[in-house]
């Protein structure tokens, strides 16, 4: 048996504890979200949201589905308590996850999962059970992640067909949200790196993000020592390693940095060096592209995209360039230098010594010193009128060159003041 070191919840009247929260409580870890079935899941949430001092509302009131928020973040699905409860649990998708509690800690396990759980082993209930829903094979690359399980051999092979027979078009694809869900899941962990080479093993990565396998034997050389594809799952695991905490966002760009490599290749005919000029824009648009398929949210695919047509900036060799950096990218600091450290921490091929790395994270602490010195924009020193009066323009974009041209000048602190800031224009203006 299971050392249960972790307290259950009140039970809600009626209720069985079903799912993940009963996995968990058998592994002993702290589950967040709890799954019951009873037989009144109204009466039992407002019950339930009493005893813990939450808050009960309807999710689906024609199915009999609610949920209740306990203030200490946790939350509380209640269902319809099945008729027949251990037929309910053979229906679900792996034997971990087809478990219930009863009051006084009674266990239903129909196929087998305690003993799965002891061998950290992921087993389907039934190939059935993977094809009714083939979200299902998305989750099984996710649970072996963060659950550091392993797929037993039928259970693979189940979900690579799934796969093969999703890209046939022989099964409806999942909605991409539900998709995208679990690959962020698979993507949070500190192992996400494995997840998505997992993903391509089992044939997933080809149904989620195509463009990123066009990388596979795309050699680079030089700095490099891995193929394009296997530098960018490297370079997140780089990122991971050095940022924990690094949002979503980031995690992409990080994977996604040399994504435009394979389409902008070029051989030189005499040498056969590979060249990929251009490959941070066509980067950036791709992953606009594959992020917006994922339904991301607006603000994450441009902020991503945006640091991956970031990454090859060439970093300061001085205070003041520093500066200027700090100014002419400050909205994407200092997230643009974890993903340009990922980068290079994952290159380490011929070109890449001890000696460029050093001068490498030298660089980004001159970046660093100087967004310390001047986190926000410094205030402008002349407003757009005082500019069209000096300069006798009118409104237009020269005005907003003008006031560009300024503001990085305060920047890094060629003008100080609004007299030399004037000086400065007239001196601007006057250049051919």
């Amino acid at each position: 048996m299971f050392r249960r070191s972790v307290p259950l919840p009140p039970f809600p009247p009626g209720g069985v504890l079903v799912g993940g929260a009963a996995r968990d409580w058998l592994r002993g870890v702290n589950a967040k979200d709890f799954d019951w079935a009873v037989p009144d899941p109204p009466g039992a949430a407002r019950e339930l949201a009493a005893a813990l001092g939450g808050s009960a509302f309807a999710l689906d009131e024609a199915r009999g589905y609610w949920r209740v928020s306990a203030p200490d973040g946790v939350q509380h699905d209640l269902v319809p308590r099945p008729a027949d409860l251990e037929a309910d649990l053979r229906r679900r998708d792996f034997t971990v996850n087809a478990l219930g509690v009863l009051p006084g800690e009674r266990l239903l396990d129909p196929t087998g999962g305690q003993a799965d759980l002891r061998a950290r082993r992921l087993r389907m209930v039934s190939r059935e059970n993977l094809r009714a829903d083939p979200l299902r094979a998305w989750r099984a690359a996710r649970f072996e992640v963060t659950l550091g399980f392993a797929l037993d051999g039928p259970t693979e092979e189940a979900v690579r067909e799934v796969a093969a027979d999703l890209a046939a078009g022989h099964l409806p694809a999942p909605a991409g949200e539900r998709v995208r869900d679990e690959v962020h899941a698979l993507l949070r962990s500190p192992e996400a790196a494995r997840g998505v080479l997992r993903l391509e093993a089992l044939g997933l990565l080809a149904l989620t993000v195509p463009e990123l396998r066009e990388g596979l034997g795309v050699a680079q050389r030089g700095f490099h020592h891995l193929d394009v594809f296997h530098h960018g799952v490297e370079a997140l695991d780089q990122l991971i390693a050095r940022f924990p905490d690094a949002p979503l966002a980031v995690r992409w760009a990080a994977l996604l940095h040399d994504v435009g490599k394979p389409r902008t290749l070029q051989c030189d005919p005499v040498t056969g060096r590979a060249s990929f000029h251009g490959h941070d824009k066509v980067g950036a648009a791709l992953t606009g592209q594959v992020l917006a398929r994922l339904k991301l949210p607006g603000e994450d695919v441009r902020f991503a995209a945006a640091l991956v047509g970031a990454h090859m900036v060439p970093l300061p060799a001085g205070e003041r360039e520093a500066r200027r950096f700090v100014h002419r990218r400050r909205g994407l600091l200092p997230e643009l230098l974890a993903v340009m450290l990922a980068d290079r921490e994952a290159a380490r091929g011929p070109a890449s010594s001890d000696a460029t790395r050093l001068a490498y994270r030298r660089a980004m602490d001159r970046v660093l010193a100087a967004l310390e010195k001047q986190p926000s924009a410094p205030a402008p020193l002349l407003r757009g009128e005082e500019i069209m009066t000096l300069l006798g323009l009118t409104p237009g974009p020269r005005v907003g060159e003008a006031a560009r041209a300024l503001a990085e000048a305060a920047a890094v602190g060629e003008v100080r003041s609004a007299q030399e800031a004037r000086v400065f224009l007239q001196a601007w203006a006057a250049r051919p």
